[in-house]
Order: C-alpha cells, then structure tokens, then sequence
C-alpha cells in the first residue's frame, strides 16, 4: 500500500514539473545545453578579449535580453507564426530595401538603419528568421513534394532578399538567409531530376558570382587556396588561427595561457576567430567538448522538428536548427583553414549582440514549435 501510493506521488510530482515548464512554453533540455554553451563562451571571451571585464558584462547582458526575447516568441502559437510569416517577411524586405537606400554606412558596408537617438540594428538579421517562416507558411499550404511551379515561387522569394543583402556587401548573411531557404525547399521534397537540375544551374552560376564578388571578396577565396601566398598581408589571419589551433595539441596550454592569442598575433580573437583561442588553450579536448554540446542541441532540435503536428513546424523547426548547425561548420571552418574566410561568427560563443538575438529567437521558435503541439488536432 505505502508503495503504491510512493509510485503515484513521484508520478504526479514528475508530472507538475512537466506542466511547469509547459505553462512557459520552454523546453528544460534546450534550456540547459544554450546555458552550458553561453557560460563557456564567456569564459573563452574574458582571455580572447585581454581580461576585458566590460566586454563580458556586455556579453552577458545582450543574453539576458536574448533570452527573454526568446521567452517571448515562445509563446506565440505556431499557428499565428504561420499567418503573420508573410507580412513579417514583406516588411523585412522594404528594410532591406531601406538599408540600400539610406543605410548608416560604416567599415566599408552599408548595413544597418539607424533609429536617430536610440540604436543601429541589422534587418538581414531578421531575414534569417523571416525567410524560413515565408517558405515553410507557402509550402505548408501546398502538396508536397513540391513542383516546379512552387519551387520557382520558393526561389524567387529566395533571391530578392538574397540579392539585397550581398550588396550591402554582406556575403556570411546572404550565405546564411540562402542556406535557411534551402534547407526549407530540400526537408518538403525535391525529385531527382529537380535535385539534378539545381546542381546543374548552381554550378553553371560560380563563373558569373565571381565576376560580381567585390575585390575584397575574391581575396578571400584566394587566400583560402594559398595563405601563404601573402603571409603578412590577407593570409595573416589564417596562418595565426591555425597556428594557435596546432599549438594547442592535445590538451592545451591553459586557461588565458595562449601565446597568439594574449600577445595579439591572433585578430579577431574574440569576435570570428575565438575558436581558435579556444583550441590553443583548451587544446583539442576542449574543441571535442564544445562540438559535444553543440550536436546536443541540434539532435534535440531536430527532435522538436521531428515531433511537430503540421508540416509548417516541422519545415520551419528544421530549417532552423540545421541552419544552426551551419553556423557551427562554417566558423570551425574558415578558422581551421578548411572554408574561406566569410564572417561568420561562433553561435552563442563569439562576441556580438545582433547574431545572439536571432539565434536564440530561432530557439524561441523551436520551443513554441515544441510546446504547443498538444493543442493542435491529432
């Protein structure tokens, strides 16, 4: 008997903590591993930076803010995300438009508006939430796999802002927004012979994109191919990070020990190339680790994606997760000398305000996407 009523209280107790993280709409899971990956981040940050206190506490401030920005879009209803992704991703676009017009011009780009007396913020950003919210709302309301009909559709919405964003310039966002549309248009469906024919039109496009890359731009890939071609000059960036990385080994040198990074032969250490003060001082058993926790939380994020009840969470969930990932193999890449160069900074790690908000909103979407399923019909 006293067993019996141990076992109901331990369910019912199991039980409230479930409905209580349901009632905020957070994911518990998720939760911790984003706390993990930001508290070791802002470790790496305090020795990338030189013991900077006032950049970790900006840090730190900017994922508060993020967090309840998340909390916030996770409690919107999928559902309402789907009727409103249209107008969110029109008025995303006529900002882009904006930014081309009369954007605050700085460091060689033209990519942020500027609120007179209140801030600067980039509308590219919220192209990498709103481009994946359009195509998976337009395809939610189509037969899948998709025709030609829709995946025109899907690539015409796919290239406007595209476009717009990499002649900001901007090259690392419109990878990005791109990625996001592509990863939506492959998880509806594609046939073989659609498969065949975008490869065919990817590949015959490369000549042309080089032509219209700017001079800076083309730098880059040539640089990825030989570094050592300007080892003072545009291979300088590369030749440092993976030095660090290489000198490392196995088990590092030591917190706030590296050499490249604290004697400034590494550049933006704390910003694009923090990894590579990660691997010099943590060696390669800190990189495997922080790898560990991000795969964690793309299997719980295609998890969500996977559980979603309509086709419009589960295209939108993992578009978003995947394009996560993307970040992560992208970064770890062009620092390791494996991708070029394309300023694409490490997810919840690197330095920034702008790139932590959008991310941690996509997760805020995740969540919604997770929690909300039990109201819909079966």
């Amino acid at each position: 008997m006293i067993n019996t009523w141990t076992r109901i209280y331990r369910r019912n107790k199991r039980r409230r903590g479930r409905l209580s993280w349901e009632s905020l709409r957070l994911d518990p899971w998720m939760i911790l591993l984003l706390l993990i990956i930001m508290g070791g981040g802002l470790v790496v940050l305090y020795s990338a930076s030189g013991e900077a206190k006032r950049l970790v506490e900006a840090q730190a401030i900017r994922f508060i803010a993020a967090f309840f920005i998340m909390f916030a879009i996770a409690q919107i209803p999928p559902q309402m995300m789907l009727r409103w992704a249209p107008v969110f991703y029109g008025a995303v676009t006529l900002m882009l438009i904006a930014v081309d017009v009369m954007g605050y011009h700085a460091m060689g780009a033209q990519r942020w508006l500027e609120i007179p007396g209140l801030f600067r913020f980039q509308p590219s950003e919220l192209m990498k939430l709103a481009m994946p919210m359009m195509l998976s709302a337009y395809l939610a309301r189509r037969s899948l796999p998709m025709n030609w009909k829709d995946l025109g559709v899907c690539i015409l919405l796919m290239i406007i802002p595209v476009g717009l964003i990499a002649d900001q310039p901007d090259l690392g966002t419109s990878f990005l927004v791109a990625a996001t549309a592509s990863f939506v248009i492959l998880l509806a469906g594609l046939s073989w012979r659609i498969i065949a024919f975008c490869a065919v039109v990817v590949a015959a496009a490369l000549p042309l994109l080089w032509l219209n890359m700017h001079g800076y731009q083309k730098q880059r890939v040539l640089t990825f191919i030989n570094p050592e071609s300007d080892p003072l000059g545009a291979g300088w960036n590369i030749i440092q990070s993976k030095t660090a990385i290489g000198s490392g080994g196995i088990y590092g040198k030591g917190w706030m020990e590296g050499t490249q990074s604290q004697l400034e032969f590494l550049p933006e250490r704390h910003t694009d190339f923090i990894v590579a003060v990660l691997g010099e001082e943590f060696g390669l058993i800190g990189m495997l680790v922080l790898l560990f926790f991000y795969l964690l939380i793309v299997g719980r994020g295609l998890y969500v994606a996977n559980k979603a009840q309509d086709t419009f969470g589960r295209l939108l969930g993992g578009s978003l997760i995947l394009t996560f990932f993307v970040y992560v193999f992208v970064n770890i890449g062009m620092v390791s000398g494996l991708l070029p160069v394309v300023g694409v900074p490490l997810p919840l790690v690197s330095y920034g305000g702008t790139s932590s908000v959008t991310l941690l909103a996509g997760f805020g979407i995740l969540m919604s996407i997770h929690t909300h399923r039990k109201l819909l019909p079966r």
